[in-house]
């Protein structure tokens, strides 16, 4: 059976990651990164340690999984952020294109204010992917499943403002939000009875507004 996998160690991370390219018989473009360990360089050798990483295959066909996984892995290095890159699925069918999963000590920063930083990362890795393979590939990260928590809590919330909208007949309107977090208030309250909802204002400071359904 083929080796798809493998974890290699050396001075640096980059040497670790070739030892591994090589040994599986690929390129970077092909392959996962996972940094286990950064090494330490230590004083007159005592106390070094090497750095080691796993290198996995990415499927044929995982392309823009690929170069998404490799774009994500460069934009963090070069922050000096330290998570680990799980590759959840590499085409999704609801998204359109691959979903990366982030984890490790330093992912509570990637998330920022209301998801703002990671919201930010995803779009620059979209950007990358797209020169390559056009408009119709879409790529979603997610740090320890926060945006299935973040999409939970919103709905949550959109339907508590609604109910309280459609007794008091008052408008509600919420506070700022990404594009991301309005679509799913806006397709959360689609069926609410008794209330519609609209955006307003201009770049981050579009906001949505829950308003009473006119002859309800």
């Amino acid at each position: 059976m083929e080796v798809q996998e493998v974890i290699r160690a050396a001075r640096t991370v980059e040497e670790a990651r070739e030892l591994g390219l090589k040994e599986l018989g690929i390129d970077l473009e092909e392959a996962e990164v996972e940094i286990l360990s950064r090494g330490k360089a230590g004083f007159l050798g005592i106390g070094a340690e090497l750095a080691r990483v796993r290198v996995t295959k990415i499927p044929q066909g995982g392309s823009a999984a690929a170069m998404a996984t490799e774009a994500v892995g460069r934009i963090l290095e070069a922050a000096g952020v330290n998570v680990s890159r799980t590759l959840r699925s590499a085409n999704d069918p609801e998204v359109g294109g691959p979903i990366i999963d982030l984890s490790g000590e330093d992912s509570g920063l990637l998330i920022g204010r209301r998801g703002q930083t990671l919201q930010s990362l995803q779009f620059l890795v979209n950007l990358i992917v797209r020169k390559k393979f056009g408009d119709e590939v879409r790529v979603a990260l997610d740090v320890e499943h926060y945006r299935e928590r973040r999409e939970s809590s919103l709905r949550d919330m959109a339907s508590k403002v609604a109910a309280r909208v459609a007794q008091s007949s008052r408008s509600v309107t919420l506070e700022p939000m990404s594009p991301a977090d309005r679509r799913i208030v806006h397709t959360a309250l689609t069926d609410f009875p008794g209330v519609q909802t609209e955006s307003s204002g201009v770049g981050d400071n579009r906001k949505v507004t829950i308003l009473p359904k006119p002859g309800d």
